[in-house]
């Protein structure tokens, strides 16, 4: 089912020659190319039951290729996550790992903190 556009504050008028406004329909961001992104990847345990994941973030572009990077990274790292709101969730710790294909995809990825 496709998306209808709403009349904006107004529900009737007996003006003939009325015409209602309408909502724009949410235009998205075009994708940038990999190499124009600025990718951040951190750990986050943060209302997760004490469950660790990895957190892709800063990702621009349309919620199509988003999705299709997040199935690129969870079948690499074999394991189950979430992709919406320009965020990547990975379930556990695999920051290495992440960086290495997003390095070899062509992203731009920040510096990971050096681990203890």
């Amino acid at each position: 089912m496709g998306k209808r556009n709403r009349a904006i504050g107004v529900v009737y008028s007996t003006n003939p020659d009325f015409e209602y406004e309408y909502e724009d329909q949410i235009e998205e961001i075009e994708t940038l190319p990999p190499a124009q992104q600025n990718l951040k990847i951190s750990l986050d345990k943060k209302q997760r039951g004490g469950k660790q994941v990895t957190l892709i973030t800063g990702f621009v572009g349309m919620d199509d290729d988003l999705q299709s990077l997040a199935k690129i990274l969870k079948t690499k790292c074999g394991v189950g996550g979430s992709a919406k709101d320009n965020e990547i969730i990975i379930q556990g710790d695999f920051r290495d790992k992440i960086a290495n294909i997003l390095i070899q995809q062509g992203y731009k990825v920040k510096p990971l903190p050096k681990k203890n």
